[in-house]
């Protein structure tokens, strides 16, 4: 087990899904393991006038929208940590107890859950928000979902032991991401809900949702592996491009695969050489018309652990056409492109003007622009985005005067963008305030665009509010704002 210190807990953001129930319950051995990587686990959506939950599972490439009873979410023996010595995380237990935690940063050796609404549209529901409820916990210990605000102090969102229902009011556009810790090795049941109100004044719930985790070890060390292969298109032209992708149900950390095909009048598969890797991709030609291909699985010892069912593929005849004529074929993969986020190398600097004396005669205020966020999608699946920003340390000054970033806030704007490319601005975020926290220390949203959409170039800005204490030492004091997408 791999010693893991509480400083895991001390930055990040925070995030908020939702799940559609499927009509009959999938048996453990049908379900999905998720124990690695990012995963919208709260997933809202509204669709058809209904409000539901789902999980959005970005372990695999694509990325793939599941029902919550598919899945069950594991938390891994190595997220085992020490409840540290310090009075404001008492509520997880007795100084140097175990608990299992899913930190709100990214850890990669770890399963990284959150919740969101970027699906959601502005303008449907009363205040642009949705309520998202943690309502039951059934399992052998405490469940507590919580953030951190500017100075590392812990921010409760849902607590399983002091009484349930806990709720959060969650603006649309909102990807964020919490500390998930258990107390106890074992099976839970969390059940979570999201209820709205949409403008014209009704009502929308989408009852309670089970969720399934594991802490530690799977029961009976988890089901076997299955494997097969995605990505085949019913039929293909000459030389369009075929990408295959090796699944593992459940995911595991196994990576070492061997692609094999047979074309017809082969009496038996080939090793494809050069191909290790959960992704193959390749040229779809006449010649390789009815070819089979499977993917196999292999362990450290290089023994078979899986293999996947033959995908065949089939290559349509080219039409019959003057001789004069030509035929040229192009292909987007859904699978390619990216998402860049930038700014201009020669106009990245933000210098605020002097701070004054706010209206109250009790802060050093100042106001200024941040430079404008270059954000690019090339991507041809439109799975949306969500571009964030945070200033993760501290504002130095002279003589190692400092202050909290926290007392740095926003009002993003979008400054232009591709014509349907639903772009949205992220909410408000006020600079920290003793009781109720706000600030950049934390990860804010600059903007967003929904699923569906976001292909293209957009431009994001925001105008920067400064208010720090009176005591704040005189002296000229920088920070680095921290940008990303995902």
């Amino acid at each position: 087990m791999r010693a893991r210190g509480f400083a895991a807990l001390m930055a990040g953001a925070v995030v908020v899904a939702g799940t559609v129930l499927a009509p009959a319950a999938a048996s453990a051995a049908e379900k999905v393991v998720l124990s690695k990587g990012h995963t919208d686990a709260v997933d809202v959506h509204y669709e058809g006038g209904a409000l539901s939950l789902k999980v959005h599972d970005d372990t695999v490439s694509p990325s793939v929208t599941r029902d919550p009873v598919d899945v069950t979410f594991q938390v891994l023996p190595d997220a085992a940590m020490a409840v540290p010595d310090d009075p404001r995380f008492a509520f997880l237990g007795p100084v140097g107890s175990q608990v299992w935690l899913l930190p709100m940063t990214q850890d990669p050796d770890l399963l990284w859950p959150g919740w969101n609404t970027t699906t959601l549209n502005s303008g449907v529901f009363a205040g642009d928000k949705v309520r998202l409820s943690l309502v039951d916990v059934q399992g052998p210990g405490n469940v507590t979902l919580f953030t951190q605000d500017a100075f590392g102090g812990p921010i409760i969102k849902f607590r399983g032991d002091d009484g349930l229902p806990d709720a959060i009011d969650v603006p649309v556009h909102t990807h964020a991401h919490s500390n998930w810790a258990f107390s106890a090795l074992g099976s839970y049941t969390l059940k979570f809900q999201a209820d709205a109100t949409l403008t014209s004044g009704t009502t929308v719930s989408t009852g309670p949702v089970d969720y399934s985790f594991v802490v530690g070890e799977l029961p009976g060390g988890g089901p076997e592996v299955g494997l097969s292969v995605s990505g085949m298109a019913e039929e293909y032209q000459p030389n369009d491009t075929v990408t295959l992708n090796a699944v593992q149900t459940p995911q595991t950390e196994l990576d070492h695969y061997h692609w094999f095909s047979k074309c017809p009048g082969a009496d038996d598969y080939t090793i494809i050489s050069g191909e290790a890797g959960a992704s193959y991709s390749f040229t779809a030609t006449r010649e390789l018309n009815a070819c089979e291909y499977v993917a196999k699985l292999y362990d450290d010892d290089h023994e078979v652990v899986a293999a996947s069912e033959p995908v065949t593929l089939w290559v349509a005849f080219p039409p019959e056409e003057p001789g004069t004529s030509q035929t040229i074929t192009a292909s987007i993969d859904e699978t390619q492109g990216s998402l860049v986020i930038s700014v201009n190398p020669d106009d990245r600097a933000v210098v605020l003007p002097p701070a004054q004396l706010g209206p109250a005669g009790d802060r050093w205020e100042s106001n200024g622009e941040l430079r404008p966020v270059t954000v690019t999608d090339t991507r041809a699946g439109q799975p949306g985005w969500s571009a964030s920003g945070q200033v993760p340390a501290d504002f130095t000054g002279p003589d190692a005067a400092t202050f909290s970033a926290g007392y740095l806030g926003w009002t993003p704007q979008v400054l232009a963008q591709g014509s349907g490319q639903g772009v949205v601005a992220g909410p408000q975020v006020a600079p920290y305030v003793v009781g109720t926290g706000g600030g950049l220390g934390n990860s804010a949203v600059l903007g967003s665009a929904p699923g569906g959409a976001g292909r293209g170039t957009a431009q994001l800005g925001a105008s920067l509010r400064l208010s720090v204490p009176t005591e704040t030492a005189a002296g000229t004091y920088t920070a680095t704002l921290t940008l990303t997408a995902i």
